[in-house]
């Protein structure tokens, strides 16, 4: 016996039994800007499976939540952050055996902080502190589960989003300099970007950065304190730098 057409009622021969049984979690690769470097947020595992090593921040969907109502909440849970200026799924994943307890799927979610704060440690987290990306793809830290393959995939979307969308904003203030925007590129991409090519693509073509009329606070070295710009209508519709080695690099690389 099936239903009739357009009808949302269970069929009366289905049995939900018949079918493996398999949880659900979400996991978030946390991003940030500091010192200048890119630094991923990871928290030590105080529990069983892979007690002691360092994972990313995530846990079990509850049945009454959305994925998104998880996510926030689990970022809220295990590391004391409330907000992320971007927070978006990247990918799904679901191998056999991932998860030593049970056959578990999760949904990886791409968050972007601009300033960390205070970071703490909660739930089933002995500990969370913000890592060089560096160290976390280059197998100096042994990361739980297969959080390192969801961490390069995370920093690999991230280093093609900086071409396709604004998400270069999202790692600065509401209003930042020209060097603070091009340490962004520069730390996603690993590269060194040249900072006049850098500053007329940005500030000389109207519509990426509007000048505010306000400057930073003087450095310690002295100096004239750099310019204050706010992000402009053109980001909605991609990013003004390509990378060295693109194809299109004549479109306006650097």
């Amino acid at each position: 016996m099936t239903t009739k057409t357009g009808d949302p009622g269970v069929p009366a021969n289905y049995d939900p039994a018949q079918f493996p049984a398999f949880a659900v979690t979400v996991d978030m690769v946390i991003l940030t800007m500091s010192q200048g470097r890119l630094h991923v947020l990871l928290v030590r595992r105080g529990v069983a499976p892979f007690a002691g090593k360092w994972a990313i921040p995530g846990g079990f969907k509850r049945p009454t939540e959305t994925l998104d109502e998880a996510a926030k909440r689990e970022l809220v849970e295990e590391t004391g952050v409330d907000s992320a200026s971007l927070l978006k799924q990247f990918g799904a994943y679901g191998d056999p055996g991932r998860d030593p307890r049970m056959n578990v799927v999760t949904i990886a979610y791409l968050a972007v902080l601009r300033d960390v704060g205070s970071v703490v440690a909660g739930t089933d987290a002995a500990d969370a502190q913000l890592i060089p990306v560096s160290q976390a793809l280059n197998g100096k830290i042994d990361l739980a589960f297969d959080h390192a393959r969801i961490v390069r995939d995370a920093v690999e979307r991230v280093r093609l989003d900086l071409e396709l969308t604004g998400i270069a904003t999202a790692f600065v203030g509401p209003t930042f300099t020209v060097a603070e925007l091009r340490a962004v590129y520069e730390a996603v991409w690993g590269v060194q970007l040249d900072g006049a090519n850098f500053r007329r693509r940005v500030v000389t073509e109207s519509g990426w950065v509007i000048p505010t009329g306000r400057r930073a606070r003087p450095g310690s070295t002295g100096g004239k304190p750099a310019e204050l710009f706010r992000a402009g209508r053109m980001w909605k519709q991609g990013g003004p730098i390509r990378h060295p080695q693109s194809p299109d690099r004549g479109k306006g690389s650097q």
